[in-house]
């Protein structure tokens, strides 16, 4: 059992598929850190100097100054700037992989259709060669194509 669990662990695509996941992890770090480092400050700057992470709704009706007192009152709150922070890494992310997506796809090579040699015999249907004049099958005349 041990023996086909070490196979099945370093196959190629296992080893491939933990690199991507470790990777795929640090760039979602990163693009968190530029949407609430970089992106959120200057938007929020341009819209007048909004703090979307102190953004929220107290759901119970009660006015709160800052989350942090809400969350001392225990209050249920709504943290729609959060929310949109985590949005905008969402819609970051997808497109960057969407990006990747379709830049692998334009390197896939396109398979090429196999060179058709063989023809249908008219009296039984089989498939045979395209110069023979007789079919193998049932032996009936067929038009031999002369290349």
């Amino acid at each position: 059992m041990l023996k086909d669990f070490k196979s099945f662990a370093f196959k190629g695509n296992m080893v491939d598929l933990a690199v991507g996941v470790i990777i795929g992890a640090a760039f979602s770090k990163v693009i968190t850190s530029i949407v609430n480092d970089l992106i959120m400050p200057f938007l929020g700057l341009l819209l007048g100097s909004v703090n979307f992470a102190d953004l929220f709704i107290s759901l119970d009706g009660r006015h709160f100054k800052n989350i942090d007192e809400a969350v001392k009152a225990s209050a249920p709150i709504l943290y729609y700037g959060k929310f949109m922070s985590t949005f905008l890494d969402f819609i970051i992310v997808a497109f960057v992989i969407f990006m990747v997506v379709r830049q692998l796809a334009r390197f896939k090579k396109k398979v090429e259709a196999a060179p058709i040699n063989t023809k249908e015999c008219p009296q039984c249907l089989s498939e045979i060669p395209l110069k023979a004049n007789r079919c193998k099958f049932c032996t009936s005349e067929v038009e031999a194509l002369t290349s």
